[in-house]
């Protein structure tokens, strides 16, 4: 049987004869329906945002693992975890079919590997504490599935994305998260709103997920790294916005914490220095509001 991702769409049987602009509306328009995929998929992601937190606050490891444009979202979002959440480096990994050469190039072959899936999760020590994401739009790559074979065994939680309903990666996995986006404007390329609606459950699962880790205050995004000019300015801006302190005041805490957006509203707001307003954040478990409830 055909999957839906790898059939011919119906609305688009001539698109090589559309003008620019119904081309591009077209191409465009069709990216909805990966929104749309993704709020299905509402109830099966908080699932999983709920099983993730609870071990990654016992100090496991996000671990994501897939082949071609699936991998490659998935290293994407692994490495914005640090400079947005103070994510630590070494608590997010990205496993690629095919290794890092396959980021610029396809590695042949490398995607239908059972094996290769396998061996990668070994060599990275995957265990109990861990949370495995596994990505393939068709939901039947070997990689992928011999990837959750082996996180499972080990006793990690496994999570698996695929867009075909019905998809074994689906079944192999603790939670499946199907993202039914259904046939491609362009049949068979799911690097379109397949791989669309993969960026958007991955930003809304790694997102939600530091939320529930107290990166997050409010909706205020304060465990940012300032290592650059612009995030300099934004944590300044998130710190008064927090604080309610005047820019005078929390740049003073600012220089004082360290650049440490949730040190520095902890000090302002509770009137307290930095290594007493340390304190009471590790008390609380990293929560500005529990902290400043102490």
């Amino acid at each position: 049987m055909l999957l839906n991702t790898e059939q011919a769409h119906p609305d688009h049987p001539q698109l090589d004869r559309y003008d620019t602009a119904t081309l591009v509306d077209a191409l465009a328009a069709d990216q909805a329906c990966a929104a749309e995929a993704v709020r299905a998929a509402g109830p099966a992601l908080a699932q999983a945002v709920d099983a993730a937190a609870a071990r990654l606050r016992e100090g496991g490891r996000l671990v994501y693992a897939g082949a071609g444009t699936s991998g490659r979202l998935g290293l994407l979002d692994s490495v914005e975890l640090h400079p947005t959440f103070s994510w630590p480096h070494e608590r997010a990994l990205a496993l690629l079919a095919g290794g890092e050469g396959a980021l610029y190039r396809a590695v042949e072959g490398a995607e239908d590997s059972r094996e290769g899936g396998a061996a990668d999760i070994a060599a990275a020590g995957v265990g109990a504490l861990d949370v495995v994401l596994l990505l393939a739009a068709s939901g039947g790559t070997p990689y992928a599935l011999g990837a959750a074979e082996a996180a499972r065994a080990r006793g990690a939680l496994t999570v698996g994305f695929a867009n075909n309903p019905g998809a074994p990666l689906l079944a192999a996995c603790e939670v499946g998260v199907l993202l039914d986006t259904g046939p491609e404007v362009i049949s068979g390329s799911t690097r379109l709103k397949a791989g669309t609606a993969q960026k958007i459950a991955l930003n809304t699962f790694s997102s939600a997920v530091m939320v529930k880790l107290h990166k997050v205050y409010g909706n205020l995004m304060v465990d940012v790294q300032a290592s650059n000019a612009k995030l300099v300015k934004r944590a300044l801006r998130l710190t008064m916005l927090a604080s309610g302190a005047d820019e005078a005041a929390a740049s003073a805490a600012l220089a004082a914490s360290g650049s440490r957006v949730k040190l520095a509203i902890v000090m302002l707001k509770a009137g307290l220095g930095a290594e007493a307003a340390q304190a009471r954040l590790e008390a609380a478990g990293g929560s500005i509001e529990a902290a400043l409830r102490r």
